[in-house]
C-alpha cells in the first residue's frame, strides 16, 4: 500500500520521496483500471513536475533563510525523477557545511573578507589548496573562532595556533570558512507536507489531461 511522500533524515542531508498515496489516487480508481498505461503516465509527469517544483521551492527558501545564493543550493539538490516502472521520485539535499566561497561573491579588504552579508574578520580570499580560490583564516589568528568554521576539520588540541585541517602542508596551520545548513533541517516536513499537496494538484491536472486525450482519440 502506498504511504505518500515522507522523507528520510541522514547525518549529511536527507531524502525525499514523492509518491501518489492510495488515497490520494482513490477517485481516479476507475479511470486507472480502464486506462492503467494513460494514469502510470499521468502519475509520472505529476511527480516528475512536483519534484521540479519542490526542488526551486527548496532552494528559494534556504538561499532566502541562510542568505545564500540560490544557484549554490540547488547545487546541494539532487533529483531522481520516475523511470521504468517505478511509481516514487526521489529528492536528495545535502546539508554539510558549505564553503564560503559558494554562497555569493568574496571581496577582499585589509580587515577580512565578506560575502553574502557574512564578515569573516582576519580572513582572506586566496587559492591556497586544490584549483579554486577559498576564504581562510589562520588558526593563530586573533580573530579565529572555531564556530564561525564549522566542519573545517580543526584538531580539538588545546591552543588556537594548534588546530589543522586536513588540506593542509608544512607552512601554516589554517581553517576554511563554511557555512553551516543544519537550521534548514527541520523544514522537511514542511516541504514534503507542501509537495504532497502540490502533487494532488498537479495529477488532477495531468488526469484530465489524458482523459482528453483519451475522448479526442475516440
Amino acid at each position: 500500500m502506498s504511504v505518500g511522500s515522507h522523507f528520510k533524515p541522514s547525518a549529511s542531508g536527507g531524502m525525499i520521496s514523492l509518491q501518489t498515496s492510495a488515497a490520494d489516487l482513490k477517485a481516479f480508481q476507475e479511470f486507472a483500471a480502464v486506462l492503467p498505461k494513460a494514469a502510470a503516465n499521468a502519475q509520472r509527469r505529476a511527480i516528475n513536475k512536483t519534484l521540479r517544483w519542490l526542488s526551486t521551492q527548496i532552494a528559494r527558501a534556504v538561499g532566502r533563510q541562510e542568505r545564500i545564493a540560490v544557484a549554490a543550493v540547488r547545487q546541494r539538490l539532487r533529483a531522481y525523477p520516475v523511470s521504468g516502472g517505478a511509481n516514487s521520485g526521489k529528492l536528495w539535499f545535502g546539508l554539510n557545511a558549505m564553503e564560503a566561497s559558494r554562497i555569493g561573491r568574496p571581496r577582499q579588504s585589509r580587515s577580512g573578507v565578506s560575502v553574502a552579508g557574512r564578515r569573516f574578520q582576519g580572513a582572506f580570499f586566496k587559492k591556497v589548496y586544490g584549483n579554486s580560490a577559498d576564504v581562510w583564516i589562520r588558526t593563530g589568528s586573533k580573530h579565529f573562532r572555531a564556530s564561525d568554521y564549522p566542519d573545517s576539520d580543526v584538531s580539538g588540541a588545546v591552543g588556537a595556533s594548534s588546530g589543522w585541517i586536513a588540506e593542509h602542508d608544512n607552512r601554516f596551520p589554517l581553517a576554511k570558512a563554511k557555512v553551516s545548513l543544519e537550521q534548514a533541517r527541520p523544514h522537511f516536513e514542511s516541504w514534503v507536507r507542501k509537495a504532497d499537496e502540490h502533487l494532488v494538484h498537479v495529477l488532477q491536472q495531468e488526469l484530465n489531461f489524458e482523459v482528453q486525450k483519451h475522448l479526442k482519440g475516440k
